[in-house]
């Protein structure tokens, strides 16, 4: 069994920083890809961004590129996404993943269907 546990979570204001974590745990948890995804009220949950930390490469939504980063903690095995000028609209429950399987050294799903792991999510809410 794979768990995924995300943290750091809040209400701030817009043009604050955050930075959320994802800690990962069980005994057949190997991947090397992990995503973030978010979910506002009514809306569809969405593409975030994403790491595959063997082959040192990373994607991010247009929404939030040059605003967020995310990066690994190799130590604790624990993946962060620092969310830095956030805004309103960045408001959602945002969820850590990871793929059941990565079909390849340079796999980097940006997309729901690419992933079989999801973490419980954590609020963040930015006011104006």
């Amino acid at each position: 069994q794979v768990q995924l546990a995300e943290s750091g979570g809040g209400l701030v204001q817009a043009g604050d920083s955050l930075r959320l974590s994802c800690a990962a745990s069980g005994r057949t948890f190997s991947s090397y890809v992990m995503g973030w995804f978010r979910q506002a009220p009514g809306k569809e949950r969405e593409f975030v961004a994403v790491i595959n930390w063997r082959a040192g490469i990373t994607a991010y939504a247009d929404s939030v590129k040059g605003r967020f980063t995310i990066s690994r903690d190799n130590a604790k095995n624990t993946v962060h996404l620092q969310m830095d000028s956030l805004k309103p609209e960045d408001t959602a429950v945002y969820f850590c993943a990871a793929p059941l399987t990565s079909s390849s050294s340079s796999y980097l799903p940006r997309t729901k269907s690419g992933y079989g792991y999801w973490g419980q999510g954590t609020q963040v809410n930015v006011s104006s």
